[in-house]
């Protein structure tokens, strides 16, 4: 396929702004892998985009290496300088053992009290929001309930929440297409230089949190060095923010868009389970992972040489018409729903468990709190390559109706 077919270019934060890429991953997954031209962000690269290939590339570590960086913004550019640090751009056997050491405060059973927690700040967000009539759902809500609830996971002080909150939404996207790319590294050493700190008061001060996890449990006989707590610390931090935080917002203008799925949903006659798959699968909020190729490999008909980088498309792999029926619409009680919104195999989400249940505190609330919903101005989109959804979106919310019995006599509300 020529650039002039595909005639976007997927290394521009402003392509993504299109209302819509159905229909360019539609003709990308009808032929071999794209190789993307080189642009003045770096290149050229593979794109994929069918189902079975994006799973391919999460499962064969041996050939797909992300220790080089796992997404274009990184990887464009040159290697990523966390490689073989930072969790998520490592490969095993190194990230194997790092992650099963992580994977013990990640655990359900774990989780237990955390998600217990999110279920009465999701309670109290969205009866706020009914409250107040008409809000930023973005601000108000989606905002909120991630950054607290990876903030307590990794210790973090409740009065530095929010200032976590801003240095992440800087680091990994912008919110702005003019943010200098100074202003993206500062945020991103801020973060550093903040978990820095905070495991050299875990070290000395142990507590029952990720941080002190990261900073006094040993791996394969040995700590991890300062480098590596700090850099998987910045992992959490975003990677626990971000996913929830777009999919939260993204269900209630999906709840506006599709008014027919809401009343389902609301009525009960669909599941918040199968509500929260579908709205991960709709929205991909991680929109690609980036890989290097470490030998030449035969995928989706083409040749990919030793050295190339691919990106894998969760957005485009979510809408393939071979896995799922009907992808172009939007159907809550979806199942099977085999989505790649968490990714897969060894990279797997670590918070994917944390992450749905977050969603779905969100979605519950909403079920017995609002009746409706309302667009009150243009919902703001994310500028990013990486990451999709919106940053602002103005609703007015109208109360759910209930019954209250004042004096013998019933009236709704």
């Amino acid at each position: 396929m020529s650039a002039a077919v595909l005639d976007v270019d997927l290394t521009e934060p402003a392509t993504f702004l299109r209302p819509d890429l159905r229909e360019v991953w539609r003709r990308l997954r009808q032929g071999p892998a794209y190789r993307h031209p080189a642009t003045v962000h770096g290149g050229p690269f593979w794109v994929l985009t069918r189902h079975a290939d994006v799973l391919a590339v999460y499962q064969n570590t041996e050939v797909f290496s992300s220790a080089r960086g796992n997404m274009l913004a990184s990887l464009l550019p040159g290697d990523d300088p966390a490689g073989g640090k930072l969790l998520a751009v490592s490969d095993p056997p190194r990230h194997t053992a790092v992650r099963t050491m992580m994977l013990r405060s990640f655990s359900p059973r774990v989780l237990q009290p955390i998600v217990a927690k999110v279920r009465e700040r999701a309670e109290s967000l969205v009866r706020a929001v009914v409250d107040a009539g008409e809000v930023d759902f973005a601000a108000a809500v989606a905002e909120q309930l991630p950054i607290s609830t990876i903030c307590d996971l990794l210790g973090v002080p409740e009065s530095d929440h929010g200032l976590l909150l801003r240095l992440s939404k800087q680091a990994l996207s912008s919110d702005e297409a003019d943010q200098s790319a100074r202003s993206t590294a500062l945020a991103r050493n801020e973060i550093l230089l903040y978990f820095a700190e905070l495991a050299d008061r875990r070290r000395a001060d142990p507590r029952d949190d990720v941080t002190t996890a990261l900073a006094t449990t040993p791996v394969d006989g040995q700590l991890l060095s300062d480098e590596e707590v700090v850099l998987n610390c910045y992992g959490l931090i975003l990677a626990g923010d971000e996913t929830s935080r777009l999919a939260m917002t993204a269900a209630v203008l999906d709840f506006i868009r599709h008014p027919g799925q809401w009343r389902a949903l609301r009525d009960g006659r669909v599941s918040p389970t199968s509500a929260v798959e579908e709205i991960l699968r709709w929205n991909s909020p991680a929109m690609h992972v980036g890989r290097t190729a470490l030998a030449d490999v035969d995928i989706a008909g083409q040749t990919i040489r030793a050295g190339d980088v691919v990106t894998a498309w969760n957005s485009a792999a979510n809408l393939d018409e071979a896995v799922f029926d009907r992808p172009d619409v939007f159907d809550l009680a979806r199942t099977p729903n085999r989505h790649l919104a968490f990714g897969y195999g060894p990279h797997f989400c670590l918070g994917a468990y944390l992450g749905r249940a977050e969603v779905t505190a969100v979605i519950e609330a909403l079920c017995r709190t609002a009746h409706d919903f309302e667009l009150r101005g243009e919902p703001q989109p994310l500028y990013s390559t990486f990451l999709r959804g919106h940053i602002s979106l103005p609703v007015a919310v109208t109360p759910a109706r209930r019954a209250v019995t004042q004096i013998g006599a019933r009236e709704w509300k």
